[in-house]
């Protein structure tokens, strides 16, 4: 099989530290710079699988790039360059605790919750009667706080000010554009015959900017449906054929893992993990509507390191 890259231990001049986070390895250069290298470990349920999924980082990278060059006029982001396949330099900026996570349909978590009883979702009221992967009248913003480990706390905009995270000057903001990238990105979407469910967007700030931050309108960040068979798969109360990394998810929870202490993940087989790596490299070219080209799959780290040195080098 092709070599999936789970972990990076690069040293970059002027590097300050490193963060390694479930997907992501992110590199301080100097607090001016962050190197993001979009690694192929993949996560779910919060837990960091035991087998990376070659190409995935690749798919994340390049994807999230496109969305942000596509919506740089709605709002600043971090972006500087994509050195490598697998990389993106920006700025540094203090990220906000929260996550902006904004569903246009009732599906997924928000369904599992809705199921259980809740009609209210991070301060947001959910009428009675909704059906799995029905469409809200208007999108809803329910964000969560961000744990560096663990899991994510849904949180009211409400508390999210009280609790003094984000200003309210500030959270209003960020709602305004989470708002507004989400309409972009159904824009984006819809020619390509693909609905989007749900995404989540971060921000950070240099002084008093805000920047659009990590990666938009990934299959790690974001759910989409096939336009074609929505309709008639709701109708019929069929599951929706649908573009992320949900399928993932099912496949743990078909075989007992949902995460919980004590549960162990299931074995992934070569087959599983090509798979995954297929579903991937499909879901980059329905939402790009692009071949993808897959970087050359040998000496990948000294690839990486050899790119991202270039360019800093210019710097």
């Amino acid at each position: 099989m092709t070599e999936a890259i789970t972990r990076t231990d690069f040293v970059f001049p002027k590097q300050k530290n490193v963060y390694h986070g479930k997907v992501r390895d992110v590199y301080n250069i100097n607090n001016q710079y962050l190197v993001m290298v979009a690694s192929d470990r993949i996560s779910a349920f919060d837990v960091v699988l035991p087998r990376g999924i070659p190409y995935k980082g690749q798919v994340l990278n390049q994807i999230a790039s496109k969305f942000l060059n596509a919506t740089a006029d709605i709002v600043p982001n971090w972006k500087l360059a994509t050195p490598d396949p697998m990389v993106t330099v920006g700025h540094y900026c203090k990220p906000f605790p929260v996550e902006m996570i904004i569903r246009g349909y009732l599906t997924g978590s928000s369904w599992r919750t809705y199921k259980s009883g809740a009609r209210e979702i991070c301060g947001v009221p959910i009428p009675d009667g909704m059906k799995e992967h029905q469409r809200f009248p208007e999108p809803i913003v329910t964000p969560t706080t961000k744990a560096d480990e663990g899991h994510d706390e849904d949180i009211s905009k409400e508390e999210i000010i009280k609790q003094g995270l984000v200003s309210e000057v500030d959270y209003e903001k960020l709602e305004e554009y989470t708002r507004k990238l989400f309409q972009r990105g159904s824009e984006i979407a819809d020619k390509q015959g693909l609905i989007l469910v749900d995404t989540k967007y971060e921000f950070g700030k240099v002084g008093d900017q805000i920047y659009l931050i990590d990666e938009i309108h990934t299959p790690d960040s974001s759910r989409y449906f096939y336009a074609d068979v929505y309709e008639a798969h709701f109708k019929q109360g069929l599951p929706q054929k649908q573009l992320s990394k949900e399928f993932v998810r099912e496949w743990l929870m078909e075989n007992g893992f949902q995460g919980k202490e004590g549960q162990q993940v299931p074995e992934m087989t070569d087959e599983f993990v090509e798979s995954v790596s297929e579903r991937y490299i499909e879901l980059y070219e329905q939402v790009t509507g692009e071949k993808f080209q897959r970087a050359r799959p040998e000496n990948i780290l000294e690839r990486i390191e050899k790119n991202v040195n270039s360019y800093l080098s210019d710097k």
